[in-house]
């Protein structure tokens, strides 16, 4: 594989809770510019691992590097800056599409523009005229598109997208999926996916990860998952281990 450049390196990264080993020693790296994907079965450590990346948890033991710099030297409204979020279930605050917009900036004592408000609903291809509109009162899909405008505002380097497209129907799920990639294209953002749909994964993805009881199990281009030699990752393409 030729060499690339981590845009998040993990060394030997545990994580425990309580008597649960969640994450078993993961070591690699995110690359710099590329998408990969993250696919295994529920409670493979995938969430957690991505949890880790922007300090909403901490691991047991090991490091984090982001951009070269471990993550426990950077401070943590700065790091959530630096790699932004976005959930399964778009949380959307109380409020105006532009409230949940400008809340990223709000939290550093800083203001968003009505115009920049609306360039960025239009970048995630929504009109410009919902800037005023209860969020509550949008679609699934719209929500979604708001979750990840709202994570564009900080101009984060990396973007961690964790299940956003399962709760969609078909039609929302391929505008979220053209949205990313014109996303990572437009911004050449770095980009972690996880996912449970391994035709998404195929599609989309530069590089793949797959995680299963808390280790890496399998990582590489997307090749590997059509020519793996790995008992288990061979099982579970073929839908033997449940998602």
């Amino acid at each position: 594989m030729a060499e690339y450049e981590a845009s998040i390196l993990f060394q030997n990264i545990s994580f425990q809770q309580g008597e649960n080993l969640i994450l078993d020693n993961i070591s690699g790296s995110i690359h710099r510019g590329k998408i990969t994907a993250l696919v295994g079965p529920s409670g493979a450590g995938k969430s957690t691992l991505l949890k880790l990346c922007n300090g909403l948890k901490s691991p047991t033991k090991g490091d984090i590097f982001i951009d070269n710099q471990s993550i426990t030297n950077i401070e943590p409204t700065s790091l959530r800056r630096q790699v932004g979020m976005v959930l399964q279930n778009a949380p959307i605050i109380r409020g105006s599409v532009y409230d949940n917009l400008a809340l990223p900036l709000k939290l550093q004592k800083m203001s968003l523009s009505k115009e920049d408000a609306i360039s960025m609903l239009n970048t995630v291809g929504l009109d410009g005229g919902l800037l005023n509109r209860d969020a509550s009162n949008l679609s699934g899909g719209q929500k979604q598109k708001l979750s990840i405008a709202r994570t564009l505002v900080n101009r984060s380097k990396i973007l961690l997208l964790d299940e956003i497209t399962s709760a969609l129907d078909p039609v929302s799920k391929h505008e979220i999926e053209q949205l990313i990639i014109k996303i990572h294209k437009k911004y050449e953002v770095t980009i972690a996916w996880i996912t449970h749909n391994i035709q998404q994964a195929i599609e989309l993805g530069d590089f793949i990860w797959v995680m299963m009881n808390g280790k890496l199990e399998e990582h590489g281009d997307k090749t590997l998952l059509s020519c793996t030699k790995n008992t288990k990752v061979q099982r579970f393409i073929e839908g033997e281990i449940r998602v």
